[in-house]
């Protein structure tokens, strides 16, 4: 079957409105259609850029005649004859009809703004109450800003913010229990209405909401449609709203395309512009030389999301950014059959040196961490908030909905001993379900289920409310966690990356870790999320299916949710007598200063039960540095001597650092090691794994330190270091290389 990019199911697809059996053959589509692919990106930045536009207009409400007139417009004319309408006069009634909408709307919001003062009363109270509502559209005013509750739909606890004295009144919707009308959340909920009322009476607190609506009032048709899955809504206007706004336009982002972008394109040779996805710059660490620059340090790190992420790229046909290829990130998705430690530390460490693969005149040290096991049964009680985000870009599929079908296997997982609590974001932040014990699954499961997406994007209130939930609610001795589910997209509130860290490394001291989760594409801002999963003491994958939702939540389990080890810092000194220049692979973004190796208040990266962590160095044994770059002699001082222990045969040593969970003062480790002169095709199955894949992301990134490395090259270590594999990951890899070779051999990319 080949789609035509302009049908229909393709927004439907992009706005989440098909069933699984429709969803499934649009995705067989997009694996092998670029055009099919493309449009369902443009759609989705489409409905992006209306949300994001719309939400700034005020909401208007139209009379029923109003309303009527223009949905009489939206409905096709009654056929008389055997001829259907041709597409002009289709185009011409909706040129006419949106000119129409927005006049009415004009108008109505000039007439209101005249009068908006005179369209409140005062009770026997004094509390100011609209005009012809029901008692249950009661607000409070204060002669100075009162602490209000933000518009929400949800039975929750809310987070109080200032807003100023006068505040529209809010207006319930009958036909939906209670939920407010232009409200950025909503949970399907029948009590909705009878729970909020009983809600604001609690603490004798009045309920108030901060100015009107995201969106101007469409016809109820075009309303239905939009309205996301499950709202009742079809596919018609869908599809006519797009064609409409997207007729002649390539690139959301961009406008239209030009002459060349549009060659490019038609040869598949560029990376679609059309999305907002933000990624930090990578520059390849380089080779330093021993003599001079005899120290490396840096935090550890066993984050996964990069290569979760690059699969995504790949598997869709197209090459990934430069800079989402994270190389720790990809080696350290996996696995490796390290020994656990057999004493009282957390973690054990092994250090293999073999030749390199892509360079075989050098070497590669792989320095492997592996954190202690703890069984199920031994876990310490948990006391976990989930923080979702169900603003307007969660919609689809592939994040709120893989949201709510990943997080109950975690949950199914849990006993009776740990708690759950859920908080939700988007305009507001409310707290879904308070924390409760999870010998009341089905409770927890239902109110994860109720959630549906609509609004802007506040996470910071979020983030405040689910800390202070984790702590109001805090296990000594047990694992305190927050797990951030999100695209990343904060557009409301506090939005720049420096805040929001900033407020993630506060509540970090609060002995409350965080994992983030990150989901979706097309807006996906994962610079934003690394970092507060690195300054919130955390971890951080990317879940694009519901099999990796099953490894991170399930398999990993312990990892994700037990901390073994904080603040790992990782030191290795080189021996200049047998290394000439060195560089490590990967972890560009945890480069410390040699001098914060020692410093107990230097933050650093958390392993968790269970985990393993890989770091690999491409060494110049000494004398083949060759014409790397070196500095002056200096002037003022002379060249450290050589020590009695350059001599010993020690190529390096490698010293950790890490502190308890809750401890605040670190622990020293070192090992001494040694190069036995082992060629790589008689080291371990890990290593030439862990090179495999270390291989692959240098050629994705085009770094200019992948040597001879190649896609066959990568397969043959692959294969070579595939080993048992009983979850299929490493076989899913060597696939997932060979889907590689024809964007990166075929086709020239440009960033």
């Amino acid at each position: 079957m080949t789609l035509d990019p302009n049908e229909p199911r393709l927004t439907a697809y992009a706005l989440g409105e098909l069933d699984e059996t429709e969803r499934a053959a649009i995705e067989y589509e997009l694996l092998h259609s670029e055009a099919v692919r493309r449009a369902v990106g443009e759609i989705r930045a489409t409905a992006e850029v209306l949300r994001k536009e719309l939400g700034n207009e005020p909401r208007l409400q139209l009379s029923e005649a109003q309303r009527s007139s223009i949905e009489r417009m939206f409905q096709p004319a009654k056929r008389k004859t055997f001829f259907a309408p041709s597409r002009a006069l289709y185009a011409g009634a909706a040129v006419l009809a949106v000119a129409s909408l927005f006049l009415v709307v004009y108008l109505n919001w000039s007439e209101r703004r005249t009068s908006l003062e005179n369209t409140f009363d005062t009770d026997s109270n004094g509390r100011i109450i609209g005009r012809g509502s029901s008692p249950r559209t009661v607000v409070q005013e204060s002669p100075k800003p009162p602490e209000v509750i933000r518009k929400q739909s949800h039975p929750v606890q809310q987070t109080p913010e200032q807003v100023p004295t006068k505040t529209p009144v809010v207006r319930l919707d009958k036909e939906k229990g209670g939920v407010g009308i232009g409200t950025e959340l909503i949970v399907r909920n029948e009590a909705a209405s009878q729970s909020l009322v009983q809600a604001a009476q609690i603490g004798q607190k009045e309920i108030v909401a901060s100015s009107a609506v995201a969106v101007p009032m469409l016809p109820p048709a075009t309303l239905r449609s939009t309205a996301g899955p499950g709202e009742g809504g079809g596919t018609a206007a869908h599809s006519f709203l797009r064609k409409f706004l997207l007729q002649d336009t390539v690139s959301v982002s961009q406008g239209y395309e030009s002459e060349e972008q549009k060659t490019l394109r038609d040869k598949g040779s560029y990376r679609q512009d059309f999305n907002t996805e933000t990624y930090d710059r990578v520059v390849d660490n380089p080779f330093m030389r021993a003599t001079q620059n005899p120290l490396s340090t840096f935090s550890i790190d066993v984050d996964t999301a990069a290569y979760a992420n690059v699969r995504r790229f790949l598997s869709s046909g197209a090459l990934p950014p430069k800079d989402a290829v994270r190389i720790e990130e990809m080696v350290n998705y996996f696995a490796y059959s390290y020994t656990g430690p057999k004493n009282s530390d957390p973690f054990s460490t092994q250090v293999e040196v073999a030749s390199a693969p892509w360079k075989p005149e050098h070497r590669l040290v792989k320095v492997g961490l592996k954190g202690r096991e703890i069984a199920q049964d031994k876990r310490p009680p948990s006391n976990l908030v989930f923080l979702i985000d169900v603003s307007g870009s969660m919609q689809p599929p592939n994040k709120l909905p893989l949201i709510k079908r990943g997080l109950p296997l975690l949950i199914e997982k849990l006993t009776e001993n740990d708690r759950v609590a859920i908080v939700v974001y988007a305009g507001a932040s409310g707290l879904v379900l308070p924390s409760t014990t999870c010998d009341h699954k089905a409770k927890i499961l239902t109110a994860l289920e109720n959630l549906e997406a609509g609004g802007s994007t506040n996470g910071a209130s979020g983030i405040q409310l689910a800390y202070d939930t984790a702590i109001a609610n805090f296990i000594k001795g047990g694992t305190n966690r927050v797990i951030l589910a999100t695209d990343g997209d904060f557009n409301v509130g506090v939005t720049n990356q420096g805040e929001l860290t900033r407020l993630i490394e506060e509540k970090a001291k609060s002995g409350v870790f965080l994992s983030v989760l990150g989901f979706g594409m097309g807006n996906y801002k994962d610079s934003t999320l690394e970092k507060l999963a690195d300054n919130g003491n955390g971890n951080y994958g990317y879940v694009d299916s519901l099999q990796e939702a099953r490894k991170v939540l399930v398999e990993e389990m312990g990892g994700t949710l037990i901390t073994i080890a904080k603040d790992v810092k990782i030191q290795v000194e080189f021996n200049p007598a047998l290394v000439g220049a060195y560089r490590l692979i990967g972890y560009e973004n945890r480069i410390l200063r040699a001098e914060d190796f020692n410093d107990d208040t230097k933050d650093a990266g958390e392993i968790g039960a269970g985990h393993t962590v890989t770091a690999l160095y491409e060494v110049v044994p000494a004398g083949k540095e060759g014409t790397l770059p070196g500095i002056d002699a200096l002037k003022y001082q002379k060249p450290v001597e050589a020590s009695r222990e350059s001599k010993s045969g020690e190529l390096l040593t490698v010293k950790l650092r890490y502190k308890h969970p809750d401890g605040t003062t670190s622990k020293l480790m070192q090992f001494p090691v040694s190069d036995r002169g082992t060629g790589w095709a008689q080291a371990s199955r890990d290593f030439k794994f862990a090179s495999a894949v270390a291989a692959l992301g240098m050629i994705l990134r085009d770094s200019p330190y992948k040597g001879n490395a190649t896609i066959d090259s990568v397969l043959e270590l692959a294969e070579a270091g595939k080993g048992e594999d009983k979850q299929g990951y490493r076989a899913e890899f060597i696939e997932l290389a060979k889907t590689a070779r024809g964007p990166v051999e075929g086709t020239k990319i440009t960033n």
